[in-house]
């Protein structure tokens, strides 16, 4: 228990601990924070309005008048962990608002005083003073509640000048002790005794029983004692009707236990209700006390603890025993009948502790961190008014033999049985719970998912924590009353539904192996208030999205929200926070996906049909197939009579209805005469039994020039354009300058067909050639068309035939 109880120094405390977060600079223009600096002198840059001065942590070794005359607002002054030798008050002399002064942990031997009326609290503990510091104008410091000393020796007239005040606290730090004056401390007034005695020092039990005479709360560190049982110094009977002190807490004590049993009878017989001792060890008794004059002393601490006594509350943490000669269970029968409400024994490496014999007034007992097992307090009845019962980082194994342990303790709400070895492995097994039981811990245990098969019926708050819990099983036991469930740090894949927990209002399930937690969850769980569902390896995909819009929708119920929410999966959205996490609509909804890929391949296809007819793509398929299959053949089986080589100076192509034209004009004019030109046309150079296509083919290839009569007739010619195609082919095949146009009559652009895009091409980059119609021009047109024609063809037999 602390026992800086006053409100004023509670503050200060405060203070001084958050200046250690803080660098050491002026802060504000009300506090100015130096410490650990490495400071020689006290700073004269030090703001005047400053009333907080922290200048603890450094070298300091002096103090002046003029290093505080400026600072009349002063009112905290911490100057601890110096290396200050003499203190003179009349320094502050003019700090008439100090009230905090701080001088602990220097190596001030020495003191001039003064009175400084308003100073509340002054610690001048951990120096290097022989007597106590107390000077008589201590005693004009009337507001003075904090007084921290230190000495190597107390007399009783140390205190003379200041038992008239009333302090809250006083601290005495008994380093190197020599002396002891009995009676000395009972002159001084105070709630709050602290003393800190030599830790390597034999104690002075006086200080214990004048101690305890003055003050309410006695706090005693550093009890050692290891001189003989037969020179300890017993307490007086006339002592227990002085005692004050109804809170007592002993810390590092290491004594004999015989020694330790007359404390506790006198402890047990004072007013003190709560005892606290930490950091015990007790040894056994050596050659000045046998068992047989020992286990009297036991007996009667055993009648003592029987009647009825003042005491409340004992605590025992960290304690070790060193007597081993004794039966143990002793012990643990005293224990076990000890009249009061509130029993802890922590960190005692207990292995057991025996049941009441009678109705026992436990309330409240905590045995946590020792070694007992599943054999504690079975088929034991005297419990029944125990309400808290801790029993945490033991040995525990069987959880049904837990809940058969509470099951005859009528009065029980609250056990906690975390950091142990529990297992249920469920089979059918029948567990046994206390019906008052409202708080269970069964965290940091090793259970499965049969746990809850064996739970308090009646539960309200239930930790299955650090467990190996991979499901909730949905055909559980109903738990109607449990309303808050954490089921943090386990293996579930899922959030658990609420089907068995119909009153459920908070859950936590962080740090589990959930990848896609259900969007559902609200729905089966309505009366849940706050989900902790963090620290998860989410997989953020188009499942999780629907979670994410849960919590937009729940009002704030996802505790953590969004820091604790991050993406685990995939790797290039880790760390990502899951309100950062964004997919569209189409990319999450498969139907939605389908049915627009669908639609779109079908406008691919309408597109691609549509084209294919405005451009006449499968007649332009069918030729480059036919000229493909043809070419082929030729390779192939190349006909015994074709000779690779031009046999005709130009091949004409022409529409029937400019048949006359062709065979009246064009072929008289350029076959007769000398210099007369081979022409090759189809009805008489097209061989029989070959297809049309295949005779074109060969015809063009056979041919120096191909030559097209345009007219309107020629547009509309099926038979002309598989011509024009197949020569426009050779053009590009074979890099030539083959085509030869003859514009017989105008042609309008709306006459050619769209498939004629070639036509089209040509007779905008290629120079044609316009039948005149004028007679005197056509000697020039027939010139100028022999010599577009002319060549020197080779000599066959085809030819001249």
């Amino acid at each position: 228990m602390r026992y800086l109880t006053n409100i004023y120094v509670l503050t200060c405390a405060f203070t001084f601990t958050l200046w250690n977060n803080i660098q050491p600079t002026v802060e504000d223009e009300f506090i100015a924070n130096y410490s650990s600096s490495l400071l020689t002198n006290v700073p004269k840059t030090i703001p005047v309005c400053t009333q907080v001065l922290d200048l603890s942590h450094n070298r300091i070794s002096g103090l002046s008048i003029s290093e505080f005359i400026h600072l009349s607002d002063l009112q905290v002054l911490n100057l601890s962990h110096n290396l200050i030798t003499v203190l003179d008050f009349s320094v502050f002399i003019f700090n008439e608002n100090l009230e905090y002064l701080d001088l602990s942990h220097n190596n001030i031997s020495k003191v001039s005083c003064l009175t400084l009326a308003s100073l509340r609290h002054l610690d001048l503990s951990f120096n290097k003073f022989t007597a106590l510091p107390i000077c008589q104008e201590f005693g004009n410091m009337f507001h003075l509640e904090y007084l921290g000393l230190s000495a190597t020796m107390v007399r009783t007239s140390d205190f003379k000048y200041i038992k008239h005040l009333q302090l809250q606290t006083v601290f005495l730090n008994l380093g190197n002790f020599s002396l002891y004056e009995p009676q000395s401390l009972t002159v001084l007034t105070t709630r709050n005794l602290h003393i800190a005695f030599a830790a390597n020092q034999n104690f002075i039990f006086s200080l214990l029983y004048d101690g305890m005479c003055i003050s309410e709360n006695l706090k005693i560190v550093n009890i050692r004692y290891t001189l003989s049982y037969k020179d300890f110094p017993p307490p007086s009977l006339m002592l227990l009707k002085k005692i004050k002190t109804t809170t007592l807490t002993l810390e590092a004590v290491d004594l004999q236990w015989a020694i330790i049993l007359q404390i506790f009878m006198l402890i047990w017989c004072s007013p003190v209700e709560h005892l606290t001792v930490r950091n015990l060890t007790f040894r056994g008794p050596l050659e000045e006390l046998t068992e047989y004059a020992f286990q009297p002393l036991l007996s009667s601490v055993e009648q003592l603890i029987s009647l009825d006594g003042s005491m409340k509350a004992l605590t025992l943490e960290h304690v070790r025993n060193k007597v081993y000669y004794f039966n143990q269970e002793i012990l643990y029968r005293q224990f076990s009948e000890m009249n009061i409400a509130n029993l802890t024994i922590a960190d005692a490496y207990m292995p057991h502790m025996l049941c009441p014999n009678r109705t026992s007034s436990f309330q409240y007992l905590n045995f946590s961190h020792n070694a007992l097992t599943d054999e504690l307090f079975q088929n034991c009845g005297t419990l029944a008014d125990l309400k808290l019962l801790i029993l945490q980082k033991n040995k525990f194994e069987s959880l049904r033999k837990v809940s058969f342990m509470t099951s005859r303790m009528k009065s029980l709400t609250y056990l906690d049985m975390s950091n142990n070895l529990l297992r249920h492995d469920g089979a059918g097994v029948q567990c046994q719970w206390a019906e008052s039981l409202a708080e269970l811990d069964l965290s940091s245990n090793q259970l499965v998912d049969a746990v809850f098969e064996c739970l308090p019926a009646n539960v309200q708050k239930l930790s299955l924590r650090n467990n190996h819990i991979s499901n909730v099983p949905s055909r559980v036991a109903e738990l109607k009353s449990l309303q808050e469930l954490n089921l943090a740090s386990n293996r579930l894949a899922d959030l658990p539904g609420c089907g068995g927990f119909t009153s459920l209002q908070f859950l936590n399930v962080e740090m589990n192996s959930i990848l896609t937690p259900s969007a559902d969850f609200f729905q089966s769980c309505p009366r849940v208030r706050e989900l902790q569902a963090g620290h998860n390896p989410f997989q953020c995909s188009c499942e999780l999205q629907a979670f994410i819009q849960l919590e937009r929708r729940s009002g704030g119920k996802l505790f953590g929200w969004p820091a604790a929410y991050v993406c685990e999966y995939p790797e290039g959205l880790r760390g990502t926070e899951l309100k950062d996490f964004h997919l569209s609509p189409l990319a999450c909804n498969t139907t939605l996906l389908l049915v627009t890929a669908l639609l779109l391949t079908l406008l691919l296809v309408a597109a691609v049909a549509f084209l294919c007819i405005y451009l006449d793509v499968p007649w332009y398929v069918r030729m480059t197939w036919q000229w493909t299959q043809t070419k082929r053949r030729a390779w192939h089986n190349p006909p015994a009579d074709q000779e690779a080589i031009l046999q005709f100076h130009a091949f004409i192509s022409y529409s029937e209805r400019d048949s006359l034209w062709v065979k009246n004009e064009l072929i008289p004019n350029l076959e007769r005469g000398e210099g007369s030109v081979q022409l090759c046309q189809h009805e008489r150079n097209f061989i029989p039994g070959k297809s049309i296509v295949e005779n074109i083919i060969n015809c063009i290839e056979k041919s120096y020039r191909s030559i097209f009569v345009l007219s309107p007739n020629f547009v509309q010619s099926e038979w002309c354009h598989y011509e024009l195609y197949f020569a426009h082919h050779k053009l590009f095949s074979e890099n030539s300058n083959s085509l030869i146009l003859i514009l017989l009559e105008p042609i309008p652009p709306y006459l050619i067909p769209a498939r004629y895009h070639k036509l089209k091409a040509l007779m905008a980059k290629r120079t044609y050639m316009e039948w005149p119609k004028e007679r005197s021009k056509h000697a020039l047109f027939w010139a100028n068309l022999r010599a577009a024609i002319s060549i020197n063809l080779p000599i066959s037999s085809e030819a001249n035939e």
